[in-house]
């Protein structure tokens, strides 16, 4: 992949962010459309996917493994399913690029199959942490090995079944819970996963959309795969919050904007981003709540508004995972101080996002110092031009690309091409709302 570069620009003088955005379909509600749709009986209809670079990846998987996946316009998909039991194995490696999610979901998936199957990825997935999948997993009876460290390819032999588990998660974690509910599928006996807080339950949900109930009690997930089967359904992507997450920021520190980002997910377990904006004063506005699919969808208006830095509730955290990048940027245009704690969780993501953010903040002059488990960034909003480091991190790119629009001059943001396995087309929608950018 061609390295690519970003510049953004401050925003000229009496201009703003304004306008209406529809941002792409929800990444993780993508990949588990994929994945349970596979494994139903009958033919699965998604609309709104995400056509990232990390979902085809988990399309592809699927397709070596003897599923029928037809691409209609480019949000829609029609998934023939094979049952829970009629996956076949690949004849190859399965490559999930830079997709996180693809490979701890499907090490869950993959792990009671009866044939060997091995994940790898790119340079940026072989450095991630797999034990807290792995280990689990082993004590499910999977047999799964990694390469030193723990760190993929993962080489998963075929078992003759798993066993049930009762398993309290040390680290709280989507992709571990989501992981060990798709492994409890193919068990012996009723699995108990405790969460230690709550993480996104789009799993849950959606396997309950394919007539599959997992059950909940209290901070334990309970999966019964006895008679377990799935019938296949119509899945409509929510746009995600995590991409809106972007122009929320853009908005919320651009003097006059004013900006409608329609139909995006607003699943109370992934609402932390707007949570954290509002306590810091953001003007956020949840229009024409409905569900569809089960998944709580709305319109969101954001007004700019002068924000206040914070400590930000630890509760939160699970909630905000993947936007603290953007989270930073609003920090640094704040009056004041914001600190993060409890977040170590950001320092195993496509790079280091706390070391990552420092830097780059630094570089384009903001006070910040990394923690062990989270951050301290001085407000003020005085942003200089500068050229920053993504580290091949599409959070982190998107997020310096928001910094641009109030600084004193351009942001250069090199290695952006990951940009894509998150945000197709990012630069084209965000020009449509005012935002000064363009890739060399």
């Amino acid at each position: 992949m061609s390295s690519l570069t970003f510049i953004s620009r401050p925003v000229s003088s009496g201009d703003s962010i304004n306008g209406e955005l529809r941002v792409p379909g929800d990444k993780s509600i993508s990949h588990r459309s994929v994945m349970l749709g596979a494994i139903a009986e009958g033919v699965t209809e998604v609309s709104g996917f995400l056509q990232g670079d990390d979902n085809l990846a988990t399309v592809n998987a699927f397709r070596a493994m003897g599923v029928n996946i037809e691409q209609g316009n480019d949000t829609e998909l029609s998934i023939t399913g094979v049952g829970l039991h009629g996956l076949q194995a690949p004849q190859k490696t399965l490559d999930l690029g830079n997709s996180g999610t693809s490979i701890r979901l499907l090490s869950g998936l993959l792990a009671g199959q009866k044939f060997d199957s091995v994940l790898t990825g790119d340079a940026s997935l072989l450095k991630r942490p797999m034990r807290r999948v792995t280990l689990p997993l082993a004590e499910m009876g999977a047999d799964i090995a990694t390469v030193e460290g723990g760190m993929p390819p993962l080489s998963i032999s075929a078992v003759s079944s798993l066993n049930a588990i009762d398993y309290l998660m040390p680290v709280a974690s989507a992709q571990v819970k989501s992981c060990l509910i798709l492994a409890a599928l193919y068990a012996e006996g009723v699995s108990r996963i405790i969460e230690p807080a709550p993480t996104r339950d789009h799993t849950e949900r959606m396997l309950a959309g394919f007539g599959c109930s997992v059950g909940r009690d209290g901070d334990t997930v309970v999966v019964n795969p006895e008679g377990a089967r799935l019938s296949a359904c119509k899945v409509d992507v929510p746009a995600d919050i995590s991409s809106a997450a972007f122009f929320l920021v853009a908005a919320s520190i651009v003097p006059g904007s004013d900006l409608l980002l329609k139909h995006v997910g607003i699943n109370p377990t992934r609402i932390g981003v707007i949570n954290i904006l509002m306590q810091m004063g953001a003007n956020i506005e949840i229009i024409s709540e409905r569900e569809i699919g089960g998944e709580p969808v709305a319109d969101i208006r954001v007004r700019y508004a002068q924000l206040n830095g914070i400590h930000i509730p630890e509760d939160q955290v699970p909630l905000a995972i993947d936007e603290f990048p953007v989270l930073f940027i609003a920090a640094a245009c704040a009056e004041g101080e914001t600190i993060l704690t409890g977040a170590e969780e950001l320092r195993v993501k496509e790079s280091d996002r706390i070391q990552s953010m420092v830097d780059g903040l630094l570089a384009i002059g903001v006070k910040a110092v990394a923690q062990d488990d989270g951050i301290i960034i001085q407000g003020g909003g005085d942003i200089s031009g500068g050229e920053v480091d993504s580290h091949g991190d599409h959070r982190i790119a998107m997020a310096f690309t928001m910094a641009g629009l109030v600084s004193a001059g351009a942001i250069t943001i090199r290695d952006c091409s990951n940009v894509n396995t998150s945000f197709p087309d990012f630069i084209g929608l965000a020009r449509q709302v005012g935002v000064d950018v363009e890739s060399v």
